[in-house]
């Protein structure tokens, strides 16, 4: 009887001090760019304070070579994405969406060939990008962002990006295509200028992909299996690019110029839209 009593007195005063705080209250207060990381509340006291911009990070679950982990660009535009709402102040991150189109299922073609590799159709993909569009829009967020590290994605973000603002340009809302994070970032320009010498830097699962890797995640890059033999046999690696000179100092610097293109990118079309 006595320990009924006690579990009964427990439970009562848990579910007193559970209804007694204030509504909203209770949770640790976080400094966090990424949606996943909040509560609701949260992320409307930050879009009521001024955090309009919400990116919305596209990645792949892509094979790249034998010498990284299939999640490459899901790392990276995690970091780049958070990065890029950090320097711009009032924006927020939507989940990295890692499943891209990476080509024909079957028979299979590209990166499709090797095991691992995960693709989805070009619709299909639109379609999810329009929805988490549509879903950030509701929340009240103006201006989104897409922003992909990998160039299957460019195409199906161009063309919802296009689509939704056109639908929505007299509620004042927008969407960006940040097509430049990953094809106007000068990074090749930078290599070239640094005297590294090693041939098309941004090849696949080379130079570039693999630097910046080993800045985000290291423990994704092995080291014994990369190397210059990549870009000659792709059918049997994988890879098209040379990692040989690959490093993470370079991958932070290589990183910094997509980081800097979007941000310019996404506070210019901020300005035009004032």
């Amino acid at each position: 009887m006595k320990r009924l009593f006690t579990f009964a007195a427990i439970f009562v005063m848990v579910a007193h001090g559970a209804h007694s705080a204030p509504f909203g209250e209770g949770i640790p207060v976080t400094n966090s760019v990424f949606i996943e990381d909040l509560t609701w509340v949260q992320v409307r006291d930050r879009i009521q304070s001024g955090s309009s911009i919400a990116i919305i990070p596209t990645g792949g679950t892509e094979q790249n070579g034998p010498h990284m982990v299939i999640g490459k660009h899901n790392y990276i535009v995690h970091y780049t994405a958070g990065e890029i709402a950090r320097k711009l102040g009032n924006a927020l991150v939507a989940p990295v969406m890692s499943y891209v189109p990476e080509g024909r299922i079957s028979p299979p073609e590209g990166h499709m060939q090797f095991p691992g590799t995960i693709s989805v159709r070009a619709g299909t993909y639109e379609m999810l990008l329009e929805d988490a569009a549509r879903s950030l829009k509701q929340a009240g967020f103006k201006t989104i962002c897409f922003i992909g590290d990998s160039g299957g994605n460019q195409q199906g973000q161009q063309s919802v990006a296009t689509r939704l603002t056109d639908e929505w340009r007299s509620e004042g809302v927008r969407v960006l295509h940040v097509g430049n994070y990953y094809s106007g970032n000068s990074q090749d320009r930078w290599v070239e200028s640094m005297g590294i010498k090693v041939i098309d830097p941004s090849n696949h699962a080379g130079f570039a992909d693999t630097s910046e890797l080993m800045a985000v995640h290291a423990a994704g890059v092995n080291d014994n299996q990369r190397g210059a033999r990549a870009e000659r046999d792709y059918t049997s690696t994988g890879a098209m690019g040379d990692s040989t000179l690959s490093s993470a100092k370079y991958g932070q610097k290589l990183l910094n110029l997509k980081i800097e293109t979007a941000v310019e990118k996404i506070q210019n079309a901020s300005a035009s839209a004032r």
